[in-house]
Formats: C-alpha cells, sequence, structure tokens
C-alpha cells in the first residue's frame, strides 16, 4: 500500500535512471568487446579518435537498436494501458485478443505485395507501406474484438480471448500463406521479425518510431481524465460528461495506430502491453495521468533488458525479443488467469 502514495515524480526519476543505467549497458553489451568508457565516447559526437570500426558497431548497429528498443517498450506499454482501461479489464492486451496479429497479417500483406517497392524505395516501405497496412489490420482486429466482447451489460472476458484465438488462428494461415508464396527476400524480411527482432534497427525506422510515440502519449494524456472516468462505466463516464462513443473511437484507432507502427517496425512483441500496466497500478494507482508516463518508463525499461539478455543468453547467436517476453509474460498472464477465476 506505501508504494501507492509514492509520488509520480520519485517514481519516474527512479524509473528514467534506470532506464538510462540498462541503456548504456545495452551499448556497451554485444559480441565486439567495446569498454564502456569507448562506448561512452562513441555517443559523443565530438569524439572521433576511436577506431572507424568502433562507431560503426555503435552509430549503426547498438544505438539505433537500444533506441528502437526505448521506443518500441514505451508504445506497447502506453497501448496495453489505454486498452485495459478502454475494455475496463486487464486482461486486455494487443498480443492477446489478436490485434498484434491482425497487425503483422497486414504487415505481412505489405511486405509480399509490395516486394518491388522494397527492393527500389526501402525507406519509403519501411516508413509508409508496412506501417500503413500494419495500422489497418490492428484497427479492424481491434473493431471486431471489441464489437464482438463488448455489449450493454460489460465487457465478455471469454469473448474477448476467444475471438483474439481465432483472429491469431486465422492471421497465422493467412502468414503461412504468404510465406508460402514468398521468394527468398520475402521469407527473409518475413522471418525477421515474425517472432519479435530488433535486428533490423533503422535509423529512418527510429524517427518514426519516436515521432509516433511522442504524438500517441500527448494525445492519450489529453484523454486521461476520459479514460478515469471509463472505469467508472460508460453510464458513469456518460453522466459526468464524456463523450464515451467519440472516446472509444478514438482510443481504439490510437492504440490500433501504435501496435500497427510497432509491430512494423519490430514485429511481434506480446506481454508487454499486459505486464507493465500491471505493475504501474501497483506503484502509482489506476488513475492514468500518472499510469501512462510511469508505463512508458517502464515499458522502454523492460523491452531493453529483455533485448539486452536475448543478445546475450546464447551468444554469439541471438535469441528473438519476442520469445524472451513471452517467457517473461505467459507465467504472468496465467496468475492473472487465476486470479479472475479466484474472483469469480
Amino acid at each position: 500500500m506505501l508504494l501507492r502514495r509514492t509520488p509520480l515524480p520519485i517514481l519516474a526519476t527512479i524509473g528514467a535512471a534506470l532506464l538510462f543505467f540498462t541503456a548504456v549497458t545495452s551499448i556497451v553489451t554485444g559480441p565486439m568487446a567495446i569498454s564502456m568508457t569507448d562506448s561512452l565516447k562513441g555517443l559523443l559526437p565530438w569524439q572521433t579518435d576511436l577506431p572507424a570500426h568502433v562507431q560503426l558497431v555503435i552509430h549503426q548497429i547498438r544505438l539505433p537498436r537500444t533506441l528502437l528498443c526505448m521506443a518500441v517498450g514505451a508504445t506497447l506499454a502506453v497501448c496495453g494501458a489505454v486498452m485495459q482501461g478502454l475494455f475496463r479489464n486487464p486482461l486486455a492486451e494487443p498480443g492477446i485478443i489478436g490485434v498484434s496479429a491482425g497487425a503483422a497479417l497486414g504487415a505481412a500483406i505489405a511486405i509480399v505485395g509490395f516486394s518491388q517497392l522494397s527492393a527500389n524505395f526501402p525507406v519509403l516501405m519501411n516508413i509508409a507501406a508496412v506501417p500503413v497496412f500494419a495500422f489497418i489490420g490492428g484497427a479492424l482486429t481491434t473493431l471486431l474484438v471489441y464489437h464482438l466482447g463488448s455489449s450493454k451489460w460489460g465487457t465478455s472476458v471469454t469473448i474477448m480471448l476467444l475471438a483474439g484465438v481465432a483472429i491469431t488462428a486465422l492471421s497465422s494461415a493467412g502468414i503461412g500463406f504468404l510465406n508460402f508464396m514468398a521468394d527468398d527476400q520475402m521469407l527473409r524480411d518475413l522471418s525477421l521479425w515474425s517472432m519479435g527482432s530488433m535486428a533490423g534497427a533503422q535509423w529512418s525506422g527510429i524517427g518514426l518510431a519516436v515521432v509516433s510515440f511522442i504524438l500517441l502519449f500527448a494525445l492519450f494524456m489529453r484523454h486521461a481524465t476520459g479514460l478515469n472516468a471509463l472505469l467508472l462505466g460508460e453510464a458513469e463516464a456518460g453522466h459526468l460528461g464524456v463523450n464515451v462513443q467519440q472516446l472509444k473511437r478514438r482510443m481504439i484507432i490510437l492504440s490500433a495506430a501504435g501496435v500497427g507502427i510497432t509491430v512494423s517496425l519490430s514485429g511481434m512483441i506480446g506481454f508487454i502491453g499486459l505486464i507493465i500496466p500491471h505493475l504501474g497500478r501497483m506503484l502509482a494507482g489506476p488513475d492514468h495521468k500518472t499510469l501512462l508516463p510511469l508505463s512508458a518508463i517502464l515499458g522502454a525499461l523492460l523491452l531493453t533488458a529483455a533485448d539486452m539478455f536475448a543478445r546475450v543468453v546464447m551468444s554469439p547467436a541471438e535469441l528473438p525479443v519476442g520469445i524472451v517476453t513471452a517467457l517473461i509474460g505467459a507465467p504472468f498472464f496465467l496468475y492473472l488467469l487465476f486470479q479472475q477465476r479466484g474472483r469469480m
């Protein structure tokens, strides 16, 4: 209970310090041995005395990868917090209810359907075609799950989970068919993110991830009061002056956009949006004005640490970070299910 009374500035300061330390450690960590001193020097633009290969590894591999982890983790965490508030259910998470699978199918359609664009205009492919199709897939999936799981009596967890299972199965079948139709280059692009990977981090994608996170976070914070009111119920929120239908539409579209962009850049990374909002509520309570910024920090911290672990656990080989987050999140999800069963 004492943790719930911890002020946000203190939690944010501690979380930011841990995130900075984890980010620096991530830049230092890798198959090539680079000291922390050289790694920190490499981050300074006026330091030019380092060997060219060291600067290349830092600026083109490790730094972009770390920044992408932070942006993707923060985006998935705040989208998960918003979805749980929107559905008023702690089990709502983009991966579990099928939103990530729908976005992945959209991204796979773009990768296979616009393979020529990928060969001639790779930047346009990474920041336009794939994110747009992933957004469309995520948005359609979110709307479908919401309409199936919602009624005048509330939100049905069972229907949401069953809808997520069905959508994931259909998306897997669609992606399997695209794999069957794809050539070698398409298969390489699909396999890069099918299990979740940060290996393809590029500065163009990082720019898209950072800008989209900043815009999404600002819009989510703008509607934090409405999300707080929605926790009381739709009727109660309406009595408090909240345009419930408009709020739901906006949150669904924005969450789908965030999930679509992250899927297009890093693949299917699950459970970040499930674990982090719960941890944020344990530390700071359910108020979205504090939950959202804290979730962003903790999400960036968790995914950066998971990616760093994925790089070193089987070095010099690399484990997909989606496997690491699944190993963390699946037991946590089962724990939540047992908790819900006990309450029923």
